[in-house]
C-alpha cells in the first residue's frame, strides 16, 4: 500500500483519504462498470492514473472473465471491480405479445426471429465462482443482494463487496447483507437503473444529490456516488455531500479506450438532459439512453409494451446489431447519463486526471 495523493494532498477529508488508503488510490474516481463499454484498456488507463477500473460481467462467459482481468493486469496494476446483475426469477413469456413486438420491430430493422425472445443468460453461479478466482479488489452488484453463500465465498478470497443501491431502503438491505460500500446510484445515471425490484425502477426515480445524503447519513458503510457526475463541480458536490469517492461512467465514453460507436460519441457530446430518456424499449429493463426515434415509436400510444428481461433484449438483438453495424443512432442501445454532454473526447487518463485535480481545487 502507498500514501496515495489524495491522502497526502487533501488531509483534511479523513473520509476520501480512507478510501484511497484502503483501495491504493491516487485519486477517488472509479469507473462505472458498464456492460459491453469496459473495454480493458479503459480500465487500465484509469488505473494507471490512479483511479479504479471497472468490468461490467453481465453478458460475459467465466472465460471471458477471466481474460479481461489477464489483460489488465497485464497492462495496469491490481485494482477493478468486476460487477454482476442479480438475476431476476424466470420471465413470464406471451407468445401472442412478442408476436406484436416481433412485427413493431420489423420496422426498425431486420424481420426478427420466431426464437429470438428465446435468448437466455448465463450461469449467474459460474460467473460467481470465476470472479472469486480472479480475485479482483472489489467484486460489485446490481438489481438486488448477493446471496449469503455467494458473500461469504467473496470474503473469504478477500473480496470487498461494492453494493449499488438506488434508494435508502436498498442502501440498509446491503449494509445488513454484509456490503462493505454503498455506490448509490442517482437517477440521472445512464444505462440501467439498478433497482433491487425492477417494477420500482421509474416508480422510485430518486435525484443522486438527494439520495447520496440521505444514504450516506442512513448508514455505516463508505459511500461512492454515481449518477450524472460529469465535471470537477459534480465530484465536489458529491464529495461534500458525504460521498468518499465517485463513480463516472459515460463521462468516460467519449473517451478513444472506450471504442464505442462514432454516433454514439457524438451523440454524447451533444446531449441535453432533457435529450435522454428512461425505456425499457431495448432490454426490458428499465435504463437511460440518448432518446431517438425508436425510444419515442417505442413509448407511442400504438406500440407494445416492452418484453421482460431478458426477452426484450433478445427480440431487439437483430434491430441493435444492424445500428452498430450501420452506424444508426436510431436503431443502436446509446445508454447515456443525464451529464453526457459533460463527457469529453480525450483520453481516460487526462479526463479523470484533470477532474480531480480541479475538484480539489473547489473543494478547498
Amino acid at each position: 500500500m502507498h500514501d496515495s495523493d489524495c491522502h497526502t494532498q487533501w488531509m483534511d477529508n479523513a473520509r476520501v483519504a480512507a478510501f484511497c488508503a484502503t483501495y491504493e488510490l491516487d485519486i477517488p474516481v472509479l469507473l462505472a462498470p458498464m456492460a459491453g463499454s469496459c473495454p480493458p484498456l479503459l480500465s487500465a488507463e484509469l488505473i494507471n492514473v490512479g483511479g479504479f477500473g471497472a468490468c461490467g460481467a453481465l453478458q460475459m462467459s467465466p472465460e471471458e472473465i477471466g481474460a479481461w482481468a489477464t489483460e489488465v493486469r497485464a497492462q495496469s496494476a491490481d485494482r477493478f471491480q468486476v460487477n454482476l446483475w442479480i438475476p431476476d426469477p424466470e420471465p413470464n413469456r406471451d407468445p401472442t405479445a412478442e408476436a406484436d413486438l416481433r412485427t413493431f420491430l420489423a420496422q426498425w430493422g431486420p424481420a426478427v426471429p420466431v426464437d429470438a425472445g428465446d435468448l437466455g443468460t448465463l450461469d449467474f453461479a459460474e460467473q460467481c465462482e470465476e470472479i472469486i478466482r480472479v480475485r479482483p479488489k472489489a467484486m460489485s452488484s446490481i438489481m438486488g443482494l448477493y446471496p449469503a453463500a455467494v458473500v461469504d465465498r467473496m470474503k473469504s478470497a478477500g473480496i470487498t463487496w461494492f453494493a449499488t443501491a438506488t434508494t435508502v431502503t436498498e442502501a440498509l438491505a446491503a449494509e445488513e447483507a454484509g456490503a462493505d460500500v454503498i455506490v448509490a446510484q442517482g437517477m440521472e445515471a445512464g444505462g440501467h437503473r439498478g433497482a433491487f425490484n425492477h417494477g420500482d425502477a421509474e416508480r422510485n426515480l430518486v435525484g443522486l444529490f438527494a439520495l447520496l445524503p440521505a444514504i450516506v447519513d442512513a448508514v455505516k458503510l463508505p459511500v461512492v456516488a454515481t449518477g450524472g457526475i460529469g465535471d470537477a463541480r459534480g465530484i465536489a458536490a458529491a464529495i461534500t455531500l458525504g460521498a468518499s469517492a465517485v463513480q463516472i461512467g459515460t463521462g468516460f465514453l467519449r473517451c478513444p479506450e472506450a471504442g464505442i460507436a462514432p454516433v454514439w460519441a457524438d451523440a454524447l457530446g451533444t446531449a441535453r438532459p432533457e435529450g435522454t430518456v428512461v425505456t425499457r424499449a431495448f432490454s426490458g429493463r428499465a435504463g437511460r439512453g440518448i432518446a431517438t426515434d425508436y425510444t419515442h415509436a417505442a413509448a407511442g400510444p400504438s406500440a407494445p409494451k416492452p418484453a421482460p428481461y431478458p426477452v426484450q433484449r433478445g427480440l431487439t438483438q437483430v434491430m441493435r446489431q444492424q445500428g452498430n453495424a450501420t452506424n444508426d443512432i436510431h436503431r443502436m442501445q446509446a445508454w447515456a447519463g443525464q451529464s453526457a454532454a459533460m463527457a469529453q473526447a480525450r483520453p481516460c487518463g487526462e479526463v479523470a486526471t484533470q477532474l480531480w485535480r480541479a475538484a480539489e481545487q473547489l473543494l478547498a
